[in-house]
């Protein structure tokens, strides 16, 4: 049975939607079920986006995953982040990214700014360093 459609405002009406989503699942694109199945996904998205919205994930984690999706090694990282002892220093959360570091982070790896900016998790047994050159 089909549900109305309608703007999801609670938990209730999310389940509901989801529900009919798993029903719809699989409708040829340009008919009636698989109109009405772009639009619950639009809904669905506009109220999970509002409502369960994803961190932006850890400034380190985010260039250890690029590092791991392209290949990359830590002797990759010098031309961006500086030194081998820099490099080790920046992964293992002990220094954190200077400006010039996540500039180049970015306009390399595409890692977004917003990721790089934000402050890493701290490594355990103090704060990171904190650097005044654009290293």
């Amino acid at each position: 049975m089909a549900i109305e459609v309608k703007p999801i405002r609670s938990a209730a009406d999310h389940r509901a939607a989801m529900t009919e989503v798993k029903r719809l699942w699989g409708s040829k694109s340009g008919t009636p079920d698989g109109d009405r199945l772009d639009v619950l996904a639009t809904l669905i998205d506009a109220y999970e986006a509002q409502h369960e919205p994803i961190d932006r994930p850890d400034p380190i984690e985010a260039i250890r995953f690029r590092m791991e999706q392209q290949g990359l090694t830590r002797k990759d990282l010098e031309p961006l982040i500086g030194t081998r002892t820099r490099v080790s220093e920046v992964l293992n959360r002990k220094r954190t990214l200077s400006i010039g570091m996540i500039r180049r982070l970015h306009a390399e790896l595409g890692i977004a700014a917003e990721v790089l900016i934000r402050a890493p998790r701290l490594a355990t047994g103090g704060r990171p360093q904190r650097t005044s050159r654009g290293r």
